[in-house]
């Protein structure tokens, strides 16, 4: 029995198909690199004013200089390398590889600073010139994202480097003493697992020192797992982990300008040196006063409240729940890992882990709401984390002896109100997850059935039938882009 034809969107004078749903998103990425452009030029601008180089000129630089760190860039080409086929990323990969050699042999020849990465930078920036050059459409847009993708993990770096400079240039007291009172109420964990620690190094202290050092590393094995179908499907999902990532080390930092902390080990111990108050931490658990602003030098960060690694921790836990029981397993360990790192190494206080936790739920929930709509339940799941953070940041500063007096009533208090952002965050996810996977018939982007042909005037390319080339998604490719036809990975 012959069916009905599907109807196709006609198509423009370049013969794709015109798709409107296309011109919001346009505009959306649009505006984006344009507020993250003019971020980074301020930024750059407020460096140079304290008379060092801002996260544009540092990254500027590894074009030709040794790099700060040759991972961080090959990171960042990996990243990129998903919108690619298999062929083009070991070509992509030989080039960096070739590039690199090369700027080794002149470095050795003259003496110079030696590093490597340089390569993984140059070919980044190739497929932004491929795209803008030799493509066309969708295809164009996809490749200009992948580059943005991985420009954006090495600028994020710098970024974060370049607000830890303004902190410890701009902030001459920090406010450990009211953290410290306030972490009374939690029965100071920093103190606890530090001697902990101490009692079980160096095992213990080895295993944590790889956990916290490589949490980036984790992160972009789970970002590469959910990216890996973006060179078939020609698209990238909607929300991915390296989203919330990027969104947590651009703008995170700046709290620190609001709340300046640098942590126990540093304030009450011997990294602080002739800064800190006493050599406290972790034996002797310092006094309730009254807490006041204490001087510090002008260069360690002022980088604790909230605790990121937390909020990157717990971001990493809630993306590795869709894959594997193999990365689910990996996720929890690398939440608990580093959660035990930040408090045992004296990086953070118990105060700071709980705000890295609201902050962090309260970013993922906004990004998820922005890729799929937002709605009545992840409106209220932003409102409820960003008036629980501000919260705690008033009570860490202006209540800090009351909680030390009252530890059987605010120390509950603040896990109370914490996990009340948590199970609110689960309980919205789990129905925004529902609601994705339910089939939505005649939106954009929906694979149609096999019974169903395409026009009789385009046999070829007819969905469905045997020969074409699966889309999977509305970001089909351009017809009259170069190489459009993807090759499986």
């Amino acid at each position: 029995m012959m069916t009905e034809p599907t109807r196709i969107p006609p198509r423009d004078d370049r013969g794709t198909q015109s798709a409107p749903w296309r011109r919001p998103r346009v505009v959306l990425w649009t505006a984006a690199g344009a507020a993250t452009l003019g971020f980074l030029v301020a930024l750059e601008i407020v460096a140079r004013g304290y008379g060092f180089s801002g996260p544009i000129t540092e990254q500027s630089r590894e074009v030709i200089f040794a790099p700060e760190s040759g991972p961080l860039l090959y990171g960042g080409l990996a990243l990129t390398m998903v919108v690619l086929t298999w062929r083009q990323r070991l070509i992509a990969l030989g080039i960096a590889a070739g590039v690199d050699v090369a700027f080794f042999l002149v470095r050795w020849a003259l003496d110079a600073d030696m590093n490597f990465g340089n390569g993984a930078l140059w070919v980044v920036l190739g497929v932004a010139v491929l795209g803008v050059t030799r493509r066309t459409g969708q295809e164009r847009l996809l490749l200009l994202k992948g580059t943005g993708l991985g420009l954006l993990l090495v600028a994020g770096h710098k970024t974060g480097d370049t607000w830890l400079l303004i902190t410890s240039k701009t902030r001459a007291t920090v406010l450990d003493a009211y953290v410290a009172a306030a972490d009374h109420a939690l029965a100071d964990p920093s103190w606890l697992v530090g001697r902990f620690l101490n009692a079980t190094a160096p095992v213990s202290t080895g295993i944590l020192h790889v956990v916290y050092g490589q949490l980036p590393l984790a992160a972009a094995l789970v970002g590469l797992y959910q990216l890996r179908r973006v060179a078939v499907e020609r698209r990238f999902p909607a929300h991915h982990l390296v989203r919330t990532f990027l969104v947590i080390g651009l703008f995170g930092p700046a709290i620190y300008m609001i709340f300046p902390v640098v942590g126990p080990v540093f304030a009450y111990g011997t990294d602080g040196g002739a800064w800190a108050t006493a050599n406290l931490w972790p034996d002797v658990l310092p006094p309730v006063t009254d807490p006041q602003p204490i001087p510090f030098d002008g260069i360690t960060p002022r980088n604790c409240m909230p605790s990121l690694h937390t909020a990157w921790a717990v971001t990493l836990f809630i993306h590795s729940r869709d894959g594997s029981r193999a990365m689910r397993w990996a996720g929890t360990f690398w939440l608990v890992g580093t959660l035990t790192a930040t408090l045992g190494f004296g990086y953070h206080y118990g105060a700071d882990l709980l705000a890295g936790v609201v902050f962090a739920l309260t970013i993922e929930t906004a990004m998820r709401c922005s890729a799929h709509g937002w709605d009545r339940a992840g409106v209220r799941v932003v409102a409820l984390g960003t008036a629980v953070f501000a919260a705690q940041l008033a009570s860490y500063r202006w209540l800090p002896t009351e909680m030390a007096a009252r530890p059987w009533l605010y120390g509950p208090l603040l896990l109370l109100v914490t996990g009340a952002v948590v199970y609110a965050y689960v309980r919205t996810a789990r129905a925004a997850r529902e609601r994705e996977r339910e089939p939505k018939p005649g939106m954009p982007g929906q694979r149609p059935a096999p019974t169903e042909l395409a026009e009789p005037e385009e046999p070829a390319k007819a969905v469905g039938t045997t020969g074409a080339a699966p889309t999977g998604t509305d970001d089909s490719q351009d017809p009259g882009a170069t190489d459009a036809e993807p090759e499986l990975v």
